[in-house]
């Protein structure tokens, strides 16, 4: 399922589909943790808008601090998120002892992890991302227009060629 790119929602709005305070989401946009992808913060006046996925993000991130992961794993794993396809994302379901956090795309690797000894809890990030389709389809984004929301879609070609002349 593809997800527009130039729709964002602000920043209150991502905390409350997340359950997390604005503070946080400040702090972890300033360490780039979890940036806002649809508009980012340029001092323009506009507000930073985060996408669905950036709100996906966040929930997991929550979830993953309230267990007691510490920030440092939770980098790494998000990390790793932010390689994946968004539609992969659904797929996956992080699993952790703890310590650390573990990536499973099938559930026989889920069973191994807990025959292992290693998975002491899981997050579903396709019952995430439900959760998320059901508290933001009650509010309504914000669209891009002008020159930010023809670069936010990636087979635009004029888009595609303002990248490359402003990247070298």
């Amino acid at each position: 399922m593809a997800l527009p790119m130039d729709v964002g929602y602000r920043g209150p709005t991502a905390c409350a589909a997340a359950g997390i305070t604005y503070r946080q989401l400040d702090y972890w946009a300033r360490t780039r943790l979890v940036e806002p992808s649809v508009r980012p913060e340029e001092g323009s006046g506009d507000p930073s808008l985060y996408s669905f996925r950036d709100v996906l993000l966040l929930k997991v991130v929550k979830r993953l601090l309230d267990t007691g992961i510490s920030l440092q794993q939770i980098r790494t794993a998000v990390g790793h998120l932010r390689y994946r396809d968004t539609v992969d994302l659904a797929q996956i379901t992080l699993m952790s002892d703890g310590v650390s956090v573990y990536e499973c795309t099938s559930p026989g690797e889920v069973v191994d992890l807990m025959q292992g000894g290693q998975g002491v809890f899981g997050i579903a990030l396709g019952r995430v991302w439900r959760e998320l389709e059901g508290s933001l389809g009650e509010v309504q984004g914000e669209r891009l227009s002008g020159p930010l929301a023809a670069e936010s879609h990636p087979a635009d070609e004029l888009a595609r060629r303002r990248r490359e002349r402003k990247t070298g």
